[in-house]
Formats: C-alpha cells, structure tokens, sequence
C-alpha cells in the first residue's frame, strides 16, 4: 500500500500559542511531514568487499589459483593469491574508513530540540519533529529546521550558510534557516521545512555520497595496469595455442599462463596504499588529518587553490586599529565607545573588539537598537546626563581642526542623549546638515574615511545627539533623529591568519594561484587579498556580476578574477565546477555549511577543524591546527609520494617488459624462460620488498615528469638488455649443461635429462633476473655522481645498501636446499655461476655507457 502524499505546509490550519498535541504530531507524521533520520551512505559494507575483491584481474588470478589447486600445485596458487590479497586488505580497510566517516556527517552540532507540545516544553530528538512544530531556541542554540519566527527577538550567525559574518536580527514574521546559530536574545519559531526540504539539507544533500576522485598518479597507474592487462590477454591466447599445438600438459599450460597473468602489476597498488599511508602519518604531527588516503599526492598536483575569506585567510577576529575623534578628545572618545559597546544588550563581533580597545562601564540605557545587516548601525539611549561624547567643560573649547583645547576626566554622569555606531553612508541621512546633506562637507568626511578603506580597513562613523527621547521604533523599523553630530572614526581590520602570507607565499612559488571566494563585499576582500601578499593590480568580481553571464564567459571570469565577492553557495560550486573544466587541478579550503558542495566539487577538499561538521566530514584534509602552515609539509610529502612512486614505476615496468619479451621470445625458440615459482622469487626480489623500502625513503623535491619519454628513456635499454642477455644466460647454461653444440640437437636429447637443464637454465635466468633488478634499484637512487646517469643523485645510501642485503640474502637462499625448493631453484655448478656472472657484469657496464651516451635518445633523433 503506498504512503499517502504529504499535505503541503501552506495547507495546515496555523499551530495554537501552546503547540500541537502529541496525536497531531502523530498524525502528521503519518502524512509525511515529520523530519526523517539523516539517509545512510550510498554503499554498503559488502557492496565495498564485492567491489574490491571481484575485480577483473583478480577474477582471472582467481581462476587460476583454482585450477592450479586442481592440477596439484597448490603452493603455487597461493604464492599467486598472496599480492592480490593484500592489496583487497588495504583497498577494503580504505573504503570502509571512508564510508564510516561519511556515516558520522552530521550538520546538526546539538542533538536534541526544544519542543513546545500541549502546552509544555519538553527535549526531543530531530526525527521527532513535525511541520508546524513550535520550538525554542536561546543564545548558542543552532536553528534544527526552518522556520518562521512567532514571537521573541534574537539574532543569528548566518555565517555557514551564506559566508556573510554579519549578524541577522529575526522578529515576528521572519523566517529561520537549519544551520545557522542564536548569539543573543530568543524566542519561537513554527517549522516550516522538515527533512530534504530544509536549507541546510539541500545544501549538503550532495554530502553524503562517497565520491572517488582519482589523482593525476593513480589514472596513470590504473593505464599502465590495463594496457599490461591487454598484453597479458594477447599473450595468454598464444600461449595457449602454442601449448595445444605442441600437446603440452595441463599442469605446465596452466602454471604458465599464471606466470603471464603475473605480469600483471597487482604490487603497484599496494605500494601506493604503503606511500599514502606513509605520508598520512608524517603529516599528523604538523597538524594535517587525511580523510582521503590519495589527498597527499592529490596536493602535490594543484595549480589553483580557492579559499574562503572568512575563518580561512582571516581569523575571524577584528581589531580596532585606530580611533580617530572628529569632535573632542580620542580619550572623550573611547570613554564614549567604551560606554556605548558595555551597555548594549548585544554584543557583535565588532562590539567585542571596540570592547578590548575602549573598556567601559555599563550605563543605564532608554533604548538599545541592535546591529542589523539591513541598517548597517546600533544605537543606544543613554537615560541621564549631558550630551554624549559633546565636547563640554571638562575638555575645553574645541578648534577647528576638530582637537581640543585642553584634556579633562570624563565623569560618569556626563553620558546622555543617543549614540549611533555604523557605516558612514547608512548614517549620513541622520548627520546634521554641515556633514550630512551639504557636498562639501560629506567629501571632507569622506576624505578622512577613504584612505582606511582603500587599506582594507572597516571604517564605522560614531554620531551623538543629545535627546535620548529621539530614538525612536524597535528592529528594522527603528529610526535615527535628524541633525546628529560625528564625533568620531573606529578604525577596525579583519585579523590575517599569521601564516596565511606565507603558505599563499609558498603556493605561488609552487605554481599555484590562489582565487579568494567570499559571501563579503568584493572591494573590502580584494584589500585584504593584498595585505596578505597578492597582487597589487589583482582583479576582483561581486557575485551578482556573474549571474547574467554564459558558461564561456563565466569560465574566463573564473580563470581571470583573483578575488570573488558577494558569492552564494551555488555560484562557489559553479566556479569550482568551471575552473576544473579549464583544466586546473582545484583544491577547496572551507570551514562552513556553504562550502559542503564547492568542497566536494573541488579535485582536493580541505576544511578547517573549528568549521562545521558537514564541512570537515566531506574534506579529504582537515586541518586540526587550523593553521594554513600545515599545507608545506604536505606538499612535500605529496613531492615525495610522486617521487617515490617514479622510481617504483620504472622498477614495476621493467620487470614486466623483461619477463614479456621472454616469453614472446621463448614462444618462438621453444624454451619457457621461468617457472612459476621462479617468477615469485623474482618478484619478491625486483619489486616486492624494495618498492615497498623505496616508498618509504622517497625524497621530497621538485615533480619529475612522469610520461612518456622520462619513463621510456629507462625502461626500454634496461628491457631489452636484459632480455637479451637472459637469452645467453638461459640458452648457454642449457647446451653447456647437455654438452651439445647448438639448440637444434635439443631433440636428440633424452626429454628427462632436457627438463633437467632447462630447470637449471631458468634457475640461472633467474639468478641474473634478480641481481640485474637490484642493480636497477641503485640506477634509480644512485648515491654517487658516476652511477647518476639515468637519475639525479641521491643523498640516501639506503636504496645502495638494500640492494647489497638482498643480494646477499638471495645467495643465501641459493645455498639453502629448503629455500631453493619453495621456489622451485636448482644448484648451480661453478660454470653457470660464472655465466651468470660475467654476463651481469656486462649487462651493467654496457646498459651505464646507453643511459650515459643516451644512445636511444640519439638512435631516435628526440
């Protein structure tokens, strides 16, 4: 039976004073207007397990496993199942974590409502809750869903929806959104919105889906992975059909095509896991929480970053940087401000600093007008006294350049009439008419103002008149009395962050441009964008602006303009959305419910500990500090998980390409280069402990170029030397084993005695696989300037040193009767050890002089 429609709000009969009755609130809940529980994440935990464990190419090993198993080579099949294995426990442990974060987002910092039912107050969860529902709220309450205001007055932070830090006053009638927060006073509102209709909710609905962005590495990667794969495909099927051809067992047809699906860089992604992992904990200690295990290498490759004014490049916190008396004495002055900011019933964030720059004492107040962003003023009423801040008695005459003959105490009680604090423009209609409607007057006024705000500097104009009486209405009705006097300026700056300089420093040494996104005032924006370091001549666009324009021109706009005032939600995400298709790699830096969806939007994601939830639950890194400083160092450490990873790449694919021109090689002479437990030797050896050490010991540096010609320029000498010269290892060690003098009187051998040599020549093979690939490990860290001819040198002997361990360790195991068998190795006799040495020895000077004369270079004209 399907649920009836949900009645629309406009159609419910109003809520009585004392709330609606438990039964009502049932019953509209039943007709779906109740708020339901935060949905869950998109996947579950075993739709995460299904997709990392049934992949393509583990199905194929799988498989395989299974029919190694069925033709008696179960060893084999689980030294086969071991690298993928590993790779599902890291890949799954990732997702989970994810998904578990995603689980957590909550928008909702308190977890209860104060719900007025039957006439009563009484705690209720979210879910509780119904339109038309009455609730309380009072000062550091967050607003649960949106409403209208039935009775109270108060003032809300709107801040996290809108990036605007201004607060909004609320009275009778006005509406309430989800999300945003009660500063002062209190009251009621009646739910309107419940559920995915609420603003927060819409705002974050993209929140909570799990999204995979993958970095420029990763992509290059997973196409190394599948183009291998093709190879492997090819391969496989003309293997096959050879084998059917020359009536070759199953067994050997199977551990075969094992060794082929081998090729297969399964390891690559395990020693990504390891560097991420790696770099995860470095950065910690510095104050930088990864969310996202790619987030590291992900910054490394930014070239634009987009923060937010608010809580980002400032700390939020204004200053009183000057005050300047236009009548009386600064101290007059102060002791005015100081009065006015102490008596007022609500404190701004403008209030609190003029507060710490002008201490005063409480008064007795006829009327106290709050701050609105409407108004852009407060006022108060003082209830006694003379005129407020006048120049009297105590201060002596006044010239006229606006200072004071002489400085005298201001008494307690010389405080009267109205004092006005705001914006210059908003309070000239009430200035007299010597500064208010006189040209000449207000372009005086306004030349002591204009250079402060050029600066970026706040600039508020304090006006006095001397009836209390004159104040008159309440909120946004509220009304100034004509003919008031400026007594003087407060000068106030948004406090930078103390390393917001040096990181935008930093970044833009790096390659990195940074665009300010701000719900504030563009001009104001673009001065503090230059205090921190930007560009004098920097171009900056208000929101509005944008509206009109196509995708095309917004695109350039967003390209172009360094600073972006003024900016909704929408607009955010739509200039992250335009950069990313212009081909910039964007990271996001917000704190706030109205950066959810420009985070998620953005190639990197970076939220502030003391922002919302919503925002550090959907960023890749949360810094804990909220310190810009902790950016450095992951940048670095992104450098050093690219580096690293280089290094592995060039190890990984040349490994591959050895082993597959082998192969191709061996389907033409007739002999399998290795046996499948050879290639597990020779895995662990080239690629499996080392690249894992070497993700470790990365250094941190200037990117390298990763494609193309910087990989080829290695991989394609060291490839083909080596395959050529495991040919003469392999073929050599054979016919000197049989004693014969060419491969063609291998048909006229005993197949026993044949199967034995060949078992030695690809033990050998083996042999010379294994040292020539430790000795590539020191070609890619070369610790001195004569081995540096491929790669630049490395200050870290490490990689030389492992290289040297693991050598040792092989022969080791060589010598070893039990370590030979578990890999399926032979004895060698004097003579192959020879072989394989000399040809070692050549293949390493022959492959130093190509890298050095850069003999593929030359040969392909590039």
């Amino acid at each position: 039976m399907n649920s009836p429609a949900p009645t629309p709000p406009d159609a419910l009969p109003p809520t009585p004073p004392g709330g609606l009755s438990d039964a009502e609130a049932a019953a509209r809940h039943s007709r779906g207007l109740g708020n339901p529980p935060a949905p869950p994440t998109g996947r579950t935990y075993g739709q995460i397990v299904r997709e990392n464990v049934f992949t393509f190419i583990n199905n194929v090993i799988f498989v395989l496993g299974i029919l190694l198993v069925l033709v008696g080579r179960p060893l084999d099949a689980l030294v086969s199942l071991a690298v993928i294995g590993t790779n599902i426990v890291v890949s799954v442990f990732q997702e989970i974590r994810a998904k578990r974060t995603l689980d957590r987002i909550a928008l909702l910092t308190r977890p209860t409502a104060t719900v007025v039912r039957d006439g009563a107050e009484r705690s209720v969860q979210p879910e509780e809750l119904v339109v038309g529902d009455i609730l309380r709220v009072g000062p550091g309450d967050q607003v649960i869903l949106d409403g209208r205001v039935v009775d109270g007055a108060f003032e809300v932070d709107e801040s996290q929806l809108t990036g605007e830090s201004d607060l909004v006053p609320k009275r009778t009638g006005d509406p309430v959104y989800s999300g945003s927060f009660l500063v002062s006073g209190g009251g009621r509102f009646e739910v309107t919105a419940v559920g995915t209709a609420s603003l927060a909710n819409r705002i974050t609905a993209g929140a909570r889906s799990f999204r995979r962005v993958l970095t420029p590495l990763q992509r290059e990667v997973n196409l190394v992975v599948r183009v291998t794969l093709a190879v492997v495909v090819y391969l496989e099927v003309v293997l096959i059909v050879n084998n059917l051809l020359k009536l070759v067992s199953a067994s050997q047809t199977v551990g075969e095509a094992a060794l082929v699906v081998g090729l297969v860089p399964n390891g690559l992604f395990v020693s990504i896991a390891i560097a991420y992992a790696v770099g995860a904990v470095r950065i910690l200690r510095f104050g930088a929480l990864v969310q996202q295990s790619n987030a590291i290498e992900s910054l490394s490759n930014v070239d634009v970053l987009c923060l937010d004014k608010t809580g980002t490049l400032t700390a939020n916190r204004l200053v009183v940087e000057e005050v300047v008396p236009l009548a009386g004495s600064e101290d007059r002055l102060r002791e005015t401000l100081g009065a006015v900011v102490a008596s007022a019933g609500v404190r701004n964030k403008t209030a609190e600093a003029i507060a710490v720059a002008c201490p005063g004492s409480a008064r007795e107040l006829a009327a106290d007008v709050p701050f609105s962003s409407a108004r852009k003023w407060s006022a108060v009423a003082f209830a006694d006294g003379s005129e407020p801040g006048a120049p009297g008695a105590a201060d002596g005459p006044t010239a006229k350049n606006g200072s004071t003959a002489g400085h005298g105490a201001v008494e307690e009680s010389a405080l009267a009439g109205v004092v006005a604090l705001g914006a210059a423009e908003f309070l000239r209609p009430a200035l007299a008419d010597g500064a208010g409607q006189d040209d000449e007057s207000w372009a005086d006024l306004r030349g002591r103002i204009d250079p402060y705000a050029e600066q970026g500097l706040r600039v508020l104009l304090a006006a006095a008149h001397p009836d209390p009486a004159a104040l008159q209405g309440e909120g946004d009705e509220a009304r100034l009395p004509a003919g008031m006097t400026p007594l003087g300026l407060v000068i106030l700056a948004d406090e930078l962050r103390p390393d917001a300089s040096q990181t935008l420093a930093r970044f833009a040494a790096a390659g990195v441009r940074p665009k300010v996104i701000s719900g504030d005032d563009p001009s104001t924006v673009a001065a503090l964008a230059r205090q921190a370091g930007l560009s004098p001549d920097l171009r900056f666009v208000a929101g509005p602006d944008l509206d009109g324009l196509d995708d095309a021109t917004f695109a350039a706009t967003a390209t172009d303009a360094t600073v972006f005032g003024r900016i909704t939600p929408a607009q955010k995400e739509r200039l992250v959305d335009a950069l990313r298709s212009s081909g910039s790699y964007v990271a996001m830096i917000g704190d706030g419910v109205n950066d959810v969806l420009s985070l998620k939007k953005a190639d990197l994601g970076i939220a502030m500990q003391s922002g919302t939830q919503a925002a550090r639950s959907v960023a890749d890194i949360v810094l804990t500090t909220d310190s810009f400083a902790s950016l450095a160092p992951a940048v670095e450490e992104g450098q050093r998980i690219v580096n690293g990873m280089q290094d592995i790449l060039r190890l990984f694919l040349t490994r591959i390409s050895t082993v597959g021109l082998l192969i191709v090689t061996s389907l033409v002479l007739g002999l399998f280069p290795i046996d499948l437990r050879n290639g597990s030797v020779l895995t662990l050896f080239t690629v499996g402990i080392p690249t894992a050490l070497l993700a470790v010991w990365a250094q941190p540096g200037q990117r390298r170029d990763t494609a193309g010609r910087s990989l080829a320029r290695f991989i394609v000498p060291a490839a083909v030397l080596s395959s050529l010269v495991g040919l003469v290892v392999l073929y050599g060690t054979v016919v000197a084993r049989l004693g014969v003098t060419s491969v063609g009187q291998f048909a006229d051998v005993d197949p026993e005695v044949l199967a034995a040599a060949v078992r030695v020549g690809q033990t050998a093979l083996t042999s010379f696989l294994v040292l020539a690939g430790l000795v590539l490990v020191v070609f890619v860290e070369p610790p001195v300037e004569r081995l540096a001819v491929i790669e630049p040198r490395s200050p870290d002997w490490r990689p030389t040193i492992l290289a040297i361990v693991l050598a040792v360790a092989f022969i080791v195991l060589m010598a070893v009767p039990a370590g030979r068998a578990i890999f399926a190795l032979e004895p060698l006799g004097l003579a192959e050890i020879a072989v394989v040495a000399l040809c070692l020895a050549g293949w390493t000077l022959v492959l130093h002089l190509t890298w050095r004369f850069r003999i593929l270079e030359r040969f392909l004209e590039a």
